[in-house]
């Protein structure tokens, strides 16, 4: 695993909003063992497992992390303006509220685990950008740990 993540800053455009903090990708964050036990070791809940939906969206109320469990994919990050981003099993996305992700492509067997910070777990599905998402982006706590390495890792630092 490398210790440090990728970084990418998003600027905002009409649709979607994304954020002042920057995108955190870790490569290689498990060659065995669960995102599961990681992120709620971590302090992040409401595990789920699933996919990326195919359409571009945002949660104004929740930062999120996405584990690639299984396959690979092809995610656009940031909406049309943003970045297509290839992420493979074992590699981690740490998205900031309001940060627009969609998959462009995926092989048969992706597997995405996610997570968010404690009381971030119901979360809401925004399409478009709008004064009121913006309002509630702001306004979304900072979390106390990073969904990887924990209470001391980059997130903490990156996020302030």
């Amino acid at each position: 695993m490398s210790l440090d993540p990728e970084t990418l800053l998003l600027p905002a455009d009409d649709r979607m909003p994304n954020n002042r903090l920057p995108v955190l990708i870790y490569r290689d964050v498990l060659g065995s063992g669960t995102f599961d036990a990681l992120f709620t070791g971590n302090r992040w809940f409401g595990v789920w497992h699933n996919g990326i939906y195919d359409f571009d969206h945002y949660h104004s109320n929740a930062h999120e992390v996405l584990g690639i469990g299984g396959g690979r994919a092809k995610v656009q990050v940031g909406g049309d303006a943003g970045r297509a981003v290839e992420v493979n099993a074992g590699d981690v996305l740490v998205l900031p509220a309001g940060t627009g992700h969609r998959r462009i492509s995926a092989s048969n067997d992706l597997l995405v685990v996610g997570a968010y910070p404690p009381g971030q777990q119901h979360y809401d599905i925004c399409r478009e950008r709008s004064t009121e998402a913006d309002l509630r982006i702001s306004k979304v706590a900072l979390p106390a740990t990073d969904p990887v390495r924990g209470p001391d890792g980059p997130l903490v630092q990156l996020w302030r």
